[in-house]
């Protein structure tokens, strides 16, 4: 029989090990390493833990490297044969994200020669990062620069003044309901945007939210948002 003397500092760390540590082949392992600093039999301890011959690894292992020897998890993962074409397939996928697994499948199967189940695809794509995005839209016209330029030169000395009652803010704007691209989900390293047309005018409201107090003031047609439906707005406001 192997024996062992355990500090009382690596009984505290085995017992804690035991409970805490992340892999369960760790655990295991502490659990054995507890149970014979506790004076426990080789054979009691294999019916605790439900390890066999695999104690005596475990102990030799203590005494040669210690509790952090024990942390060690070294042992064989099989690869799948797509990993060796790991950079081919996310850089074609980079820039044609495909629509559905079944999509991935027939491309990897072109771009490799290797055929995978929907289920191994769906892993693999996951595994380099991929997953299902719902595809998201940018307004044709919008520039971030000049933006970021309003905010801070304009609308933010607007708003102080706002809070200290000398000026009043409405922040307004009109939603227009009209025909835009389907925004389906496509399997994608990044959520993808994509421009909507102008499309047909259905059914307008103009929206004016003030800007300290939150009350929103609305006015709707199916006709346009103009010069005049914009003063409707404003007479509702004053």
């Amino acid at each position: 029989m192997i024996k062992i003397e355990f500090t009382e500092e690596d009984m505290k760390a085995l017992d804690y090990e035991r409970y805490h540590h992340p892999h369960p082949r760790v655990q295991r392992r502490m659990e054995a390493l507890w149970l014979k600093s506790q004076n426990v039999s080789h054979k009691q301890i294999r019916k605790f833990t439900g390890i066999s011959s695999n104690t005596h690894c475990y102990l030799r292992k203590y005494l040669e490297y210690g509790i952090e020897g024990l942390k060690e998890v070294n042992f064989y993962q099989p690869q799948s044969e797509l990993r060796q074409h790991t950079t081919t397939i996310e850089a074609y996928f980079r820039e044609h994200p495909p629509a559905s697994v079944k999509e991935a499948m027939a491309k990897i199967e072109e771009l490799t020669e290797i055929k995978r189940s929907e289920n191994r695809v769906r892993e693999f794509l996951k595994s380099i990062g991929m997953a299902p995005r719902k595809a998201g839209m940018i307004p044709a016209k919008a520039d971030l620069d000049k933006q970021e330029q309003f905010i801070k030169e304009e609308l933010e000395p607007r708003l102080k003044e706002a809070m200290s009652d000398k000026r009043v803010v409405f922040f307004v704007d009109a939603a227009h309901f009209v025909l835009a691209p389907f925004l389906g989900i496509l399997w994608s390293f990044k959520r993808l945007f994509i421009k909507a047309p102008a499309g047909r005018k259905r059914f307008n409201v103009l929206g004016a939210l003030n800007a300290v107090t939150h009350e929103l003031i609305t006015v709707t047609n199916d006709t346009y948002i103009n010069a005049q439906s914009f003063c409707e707005n404003l007479f509702i406001i004053f």
